[in-house]
């Protein structure tokens, strides 16, 4: 063995290829016989083999590029390939810059809150739901706090109500063994 297939230039090259390949064949790796083509214009060229439809991106300078390889004969499209790769990166990179992550804030409480504490974690949740986010308010129960679940309960609908101008409870609370939680998501005109 040459170890050549661990020479790090040539493992970068067969990978950005292969990647090439899983997208779209292109020109010479399409080996269908039969080939429905379509016009750089959008146009039908109808079907013909694959070595006139070569012929004829040739003829226009451009790429001959499988579009529909399911389809019955195969579907392929003249197109300039590097100008479409381009367009298809720009508008990836611009959904990405406009996709929002919701993210999910947690507030934690325990049943013996004072009103004023509450009053300032509801203030918190408040401003997350304005901004989008989904909240996870939990109560934590210690020691024989776990025989009053229901101060727990109450306390999170309270907390509920609190917030009812800008957002909607999920669920009911639920219980999961020491924590007791709900989920806030933002109103709809709310959401940014």
């Amino acid at each position: 063995m040459c170890g050549c297939s661990r020479h790090p230039l040539l493992l970068y090259f067969l990978e950005v290829f292969s990647i090439a390949k899983l997208t779209h064949q292109l020109n010479e790796d399409i080996q269908d016989k039969e080939l429905r083509v379509i016009g750089p214009d959008g146009a039908q060229l109808g079907i013909m083999t694959s070595e006139a439809a070569l012929d004829l991106a040739a003829e226009q300078d451009l790429d001959l590029v499988k579009i529909s390889p399911t389809a019955n004969p195969p579907v392929c499209k003249i197109m300039d390939y590097g100008k479409f790769r381009f367009d298809q990166m720009k508008k990836d990179k611009e959904n990405r810059k406009n996709q929002r992550v919701v993210e999910i804030k947690e507030i934690r409480m325990s049943p013996g809150i004072d009103t004023n504490d509450l009053n300032t974690k509801m203030k918190s949740a408040c401003k997350f739901l304005k901004e989008g986010n989904r909240v996870k308010v939990s109560v934590r129960f210690r020691g024989r706090e776990m025989a009053h679940t229901n101060i727990g309960e109450q306390l999170l609908v309270q907390f509920a109500e609190g917030c009812s101008e800008v957002a909607n409870m999920e669920k009911n609370p639920k219980l999961e063994g020491r924590f007791m939680f709900i989920f806030l998501s933002p109103k709809a005109e709310n959401k940014k």
